[in-house]
């Protein structure tokens, strides 16, 4: 089976990862998008939620996020909801800039060199964290930055509001450019 290459894999579905696909189609940033939801049982009756969020704030979201569609169609960016990553891998190239992430799908094989998170592929990012070592809360940040992981649309208690995530989003593109661009000049960028 051969594997599909790419930049920058986006696993999560929803508002964060429409953002993160975008922010990084705008940086010329090759993207593949895929769902990292894990089918979870439910074992209470509750009525839905909204998570913290006002519903004016459900009511922006729900806007940013068609005009997000509208330019994921129009951009052709490759959003495959129907692909779950199943298994995440480093293959732990020597050099730090290759550092090189291997995602397993029912389909395949797909290698990215930098990999988003959103908040519905938490718990693998959780996973992906201790296997290589990051144990604690002060590691994780540097952690993550040094073997290009990035996290958009989690907040610290609650959901993050619209503007937080695109933020999140701006920032973690941002830092992948710079990433592809010091790769390319053979340098490690500084961490922010």
């Amino acid at each position: 089976m051969t594997a599909e290459q790419t930049t920058t894999l986006v696993i999560g579905s929803g508002f964060s990862a429409l953002a993160m696909a975008a922010e990084l189609d705008q940086q010329g940033i090759r993207a593949i998008v895929v769902d990292g939801s894990r089918p979870m049982k439910q074992h209470h009756t509750m009525g839905p939620t909204t998570g913290g969020i006002s519903l004016a704030e459900l009511s922006e979201r729900s806007e940013i996020v068609r005009l997000l569609e509208h330019y994921a169609r129009r951009h052709e960016l490759d959003l495959r909801p129907e692909t779950r990553a199943l298994e995440l891998t480093c293959t732990h190239q020597p050099a730090p800039m290759a550092n090189r992430w291997q995602v397993q799908t029912a389909s395949g094989i797909l290698c990215a060199h930098s990999v988003v998170f959103t908040r519905s592929a938490l718990s693998q990012l959780r996973r992906v964290l201790l296997g290589v070592g990051v144990t604690t809360a002060a590691d994780v940040r540097a952690g993550m930055n040094a073997l290009g992981l990035y996290l958009v649309g989690v907040g610290d208690l609650a959901l993050p509001t619209t503007q937080e995530i695109l933020h999140q989003a701006r920032r973690a593109g941002q830092s992948i450019s710079a990433r592809l661009a010091a790769s390319e000049l053979g340098t490690v960028p500084t961490l922010a």
